[in-house]
């Protein structure tokens, strides 16, 4: 194993199973110190339960790796990041995979329904990050990986509340590789499909039993390693053997002379070309987005 991260913490929050405890296995593997977190709480984001993280700390350890178990809930984050403090001196590399299912078509979806969904993905993921945020600036060191889905990146009916948590994580960190750069801290986003307790719902128990998480562990213990010294504020679908990269597409657009005005019957007769992806351009910034439209102004 040529990437290693020995005296390197990790934590992982919902570690006590599926895709969690895929990453757990494979970081102790490669010489890491784990945290493993889990609540222990059910899919839906009820009950608790020691069990799940204790499992898996019990099986890093019976391999000859070092492991502690937290049971804080990720609205917690700082006692999460604490834990690996007080254990191990240090946090090098934060998973944010903690998730729940709250799935309802948006008519019948309640607020409590909205609420925990977002508060175990989007303020979980931000409670535990931010407190790992200063310690790894400070030893300038940092690998961040946030958990997004296809669902946040194409929506899946009955899951709003999901899709915009997923895909609230990604702006977040994609912000937060612009701000954590110069400090050796990368965030990268992982959209992964893997047989789960979340996806035993949508998909038969063969493929279940076929979307090994195991499969999807490899690119992100590849994106939280020192080997990675620049690939920050990616997006990557991961699944069952495919890793790919995903990035914005704009289409070239109409631009309309603002000097005397337009109207909607000027975008509706132009309709075609703004929606045309022929020769489509990729914009990599919010500088780069602004481009044209300040090129417009500029000509006006």
């Amino acid at each position: 194993m040529t990437i290693r991260f020995d005296d390197r913490v990790v934590i992982i929050t919902g570690a006590g199973g599926g895709l969690g405890r895929a990453h757990a296995l494979a970081f102790a593997a490669r010489g890491a110190k784990v945290v493993v977190n889990d609540l222990g709480s059910s899919a839906i984001g009820t009950g608790a339960s020691h069990s799940p993280a204790q499992l898996v700390v019990d099986a890093i350890i019976a391999h000859g790796g070092e492991a502690v178990a937290n049971y804080d809930s990720v609205s917690d984050g700082d006692k999460i990041v604490q834990a690996a403090l007080d254990n191990f001196g240090r946090v090098d590399v934060v998973v944010n995979n903690a998730g729940i299912l709250r799935d309802k078509s948006f008519a019948k979806m309640s607020d409590e329904d909205w609420d925990l969904v977002y508060r175990v993905h989007v303020e979980g993921a931000y409670k535990v990050t931010k407190a790992a945020w200063e310690p790894m600036r400070n030893q300038q060191y940092g690998r961040i990986i946030m958990t997004a889905s296809a669902a946040g990146i194409y929506g899946n009916f009955g899951q709003a509340n999901y899709a915009m948590a997923k895909l609230g994580l990604h702006g977040f960190a994609q912000t937060l590789a612009l701000e954590g750069r110069s400090r050796n801290i990368l965030v990268n986003t992982i959209a992964p499909v893997a047989g789960s307790r979340m996806t035993e719902t949508i998909f038969t128990p063969e493929m279940v039993a076929k979307l090994k998480p195991e499969f999807v562990s490899p690119l992100l213990v590849w994106l939280a390693s020192e080997a990675n010294q620049e690939h920050t504020g990616g997006l990557y679908e991961v699944g069952a053997g495919f890793i790919a990269k995903l990035r914005w597409e704009r289409s070239r657009g109409q631009t309309f002379d603002i000097s005397g005005g337009f109207d909607a019957d000027a975008v509706a007769e132009a309709w075609d070309r703004i929606s045309d992806f022929t020769d489509a351009t990729h914009p990599g910034s919010t500088q780069d987005s602004f481009t044209q439209i300040f090129a417009n102004l500029q000509a006006d």
